[in-house]
């Protein structure tokens, strides 16, 4: 199975600013964690290393069992009047709770 993810171009500025600030931000780790009203939900953090479960896409990396669940996403970084965030538009996701915090596959 080929791994798919697109950035759009305010992820992908998004990203290099955060990571550029600080070496203990060296990656920008996308995950899926099993929680949230939905059944699933993402996960943004940093870290500094990566392990050999982990595909890297540029300064971003994501688990292999993840990347499974979002492939063939977009990742875009919205600027709205109630915030900032990272949104994923997955293909997989059947349905998603009000807050868009949380999906089902």
């Amino acid at each position: 199975m080929i791994k798919k993810i697109e950035f759009t171009e305010r992820a992908k500025k998004q990203i290099e600013k955060i990571t550029s600030e600080s070496e203990s931000k060296k990656y920008f780790r996308i995950s899926v964690k099993g929680g949230g009203c939905s059944g699933f939900k993402y996960n943004f953090s940093f870290d500094s290393s990566t392990s050999k479960e982990d595909v890297l896409f540029d300064n971003t990396v994501i688990d292999k069992t993840s990347l499974d669940i979002i492939n063939g996403s977009i990742i875009d970084f919205k600027v709205e009047m109630i915030g900032e965030s990272f949104v994923i538009n997955n293909p997989k996701a059947s349905s998603s709770c009000g807050c868009g915090l949380s999906f089902s596959v």
